[in-house]
Formats: C-alpha cells, structure tokens, sequence
C-alpha cells in the first residue's frame, strides 16, 4: 500500500474517532440546576424584554447561556405536553413576552395568571420572545 494512502486512512480514523469521542461527551453532559445555580443576572422581565428589542445583539451577547433569574407577572401557563410547562411573564408588549420552559412539569394549579412570579432559567435567545429553558420557580405570591 503506497504512504500517502495509509496517512488519509489513518487521517479518516483519527477524525472517526475523535468526532464519537465529542458527541459520546456532550451526549452525557450534565444539565445546570437552575433552583440552586448562582444568577448571572437579576433583572425584571419587563427591562430584560426592552433590552433584547432596543439592542439585539448587545443582549444576546450580554445574556445567552447565562443564568437569568427574571420577576414579572404570569400572563399565560400552557403544558406543552405529559411533561413539559411553559409560563409567559408580562412585559408591557402586545408582541412581545418572556417564555420560560419548564424541562418537568409542575402543578399548574401551583401557577395562575396574574401571580408575581420569580424564575430562574438559562437564557437561549430571542424570536419575538425572550427565550428561558431549564427553570425552576424561585418564588411566586400574589
């Protein structure tokens, strides 16, 4: 077998292999629990909402993949399925609202519009919407 085709065969291994390696690690990488991590930020869902609209770059930049912890008012609660929840807090925007995605469902007698509520979730961008994944509630009182 001549040389250079032993190295791209072993060039093609070494890629093989190291690519299963990576997605064998980001397959078991575990999720941050949000109830107990640290908030990157505090801020209201209302600011938050007028940051991402007066400057979306500057607030992605600033915000996703950090942990956000947000207070605001619950305007909707809608399980998505068996298992999943989303709450939308008030922003003072027809258009426009905070969407926080529960990975498990809780009660959602637990949660009525019109609550103030404290989440903490991990910021994954903005679409008309401020996009949280992975929360816990912090606090909620009316």
């Amino acid at each position: 077998m001549k040389p250079y085709i032993k190295i791209a065969l072993f060039v093609v291994f070494f890629a093989a292999v190291s690519a299963i390696l990576v997605a064998l690690i980001l397959y078991n990488k575990k999720h941050i629990d949000t109830a107990t991590a640290k908030p990157d930020f505090i801020i209201t869902a209302t600011a938050l909402q007028k940051e991402f609209e007066d400057n979306e770059a500057t607030a992605s930049a600033r915000y996703i993949n950090k942990i956000l912890e947000v207070t605001g008012t619950i305007a909707t609660v809608t399980p998505t399925d068996s298992t999943h929840l989303n709450i939308s807090l008030k922003t003072g925007s027809e258009m426009s609202s905070v969407i926080c995605a529960f990975p498990a469902i809780i009660s959602p007698a637990q949660l009525k519009p019109g609550e103030k509520v404290t989440l903490r979730g991990e910021c994954s961008g903005f679409l008309m919407d401020v996009l949280l994944k992975n929360c816990a509630i912090i606090t909620n009182r009316k």
